[in-house]
């Protein structure tokens, strides 16, 4: 873990990650979700996507762009980081141009946190494929594996979230987001969860605590979507609230995630 602070790039968002956990803090001892400060924070703390995704770009292009798999899966992580920016700016226009708090949902603004989705499946799978796991990954067992997670998730939201459900089919793109989002999210948690176990014995297994970052950063994001949905659903969401800050260390472990899989293989590079 040491190894990675000596990119400039942690140097960076690291401090700006203090920074907007103490203003999170602030504003929930001195301050309230909801208020003009919380609202400038939620329209801020993208900023910490947007390091991410345009350090990601910056990585991947040293290992060949789309021309490579690691190339590949870096940018793939780097879009879903930049499109969560692009949902929280559009979702800061519901706010300040438009006025309207809370946010509507759906929104505009669930293209972008929608679209990391698809993005963020891309790059595990690539991933996959960099380390070697591509076959044991489409093997019927994993494949099975990779199923049975985001099944279990399913599950476990309906208990949460979905029992008792109420289906608006005049609103046909809320209940598509309502069950795309747990999902789209348990896939591709799934699908970690595999290339995880898979990297165990790959390049001496110096791989599987980097795609266990991954993985976490991944369960947070998840965990960020998931109360979205559960807040927005019971009308207790407000800007400045717990979901926000779930959302900020989810982009700065996923960060962290990226810069240490381009530390390791900068490392096997130089070895």
């Amino acid at each position: 873990m040491k190894d990675i602070f000596r990119y400039n790039s942690v140097k960076l968002v690291v401090p700006v990650f203090i920074f907007f956990t103490v203003w999170w803090l602030s504003i929930q001892f001195y301050f309230h979700t909801g208020s003009i400060n919380a609202q400038i924070f939620g329209a801020l703390y993208g900023v910490v996507a947007l390091i991410g995704g345009l350090t990601g770009i910056k990585y991947s292009y040293k290992w060949g762009g789309f021309s490579s798999a690691l190339g590949r899966s870096t940018l793939f992580f780097s879009f879903g980081l930049l499109s969560q920016e692009l949902g929280q700016l559009i979702s800061s226009y519901y706010n300040y141009v438009l006025k309207q708090n809370p946010i509507p949902y759906p929104s505009w603004g669930d293209l972008g946190f929608f679209g990391t989705i698809p993005l963020y499946i891309l790059g595990i799978l690539f991933l996959g494929k960099v380390i070697g796991a591509k076959n044991s990954l489409l093997s019927k067992k994993n494949l099975l594996f990779a199923i049975f997670i985001p099944l279990l998730l399913l599950v476990i939201s309906y208990f949460v979230f979905l029992k008792g459900y109420q289906f608006d089919w005049s609103n046909p793109i809320k209940v598509f987001l309502d069950f795309g989002y747990p999902l789209g999210d348990s896939l591709y948690i799934g699908l970690t969860v595999v290339v995880y176990f898979l990297s165990r014995g790959v390049l001496g297994g110096t791989m599987k605590n980097k795609v266990l970052f991954i993985l976490f950063s991944l369960c947070i994001q998840f965990l960020a979507d998931y109360s979205f949905l559960y807040q927005s659903y019971y009308g207790s969401w407000s800007v400045g609230g717990i979901n926000d800050y779930l959302y900020l260390l989810a982009y700065f472990v996923m960060t962290l995630a990226l810069i240490r899989v381009y530390a390791q293989f900068m490392k096997l590079r130089e070895s």
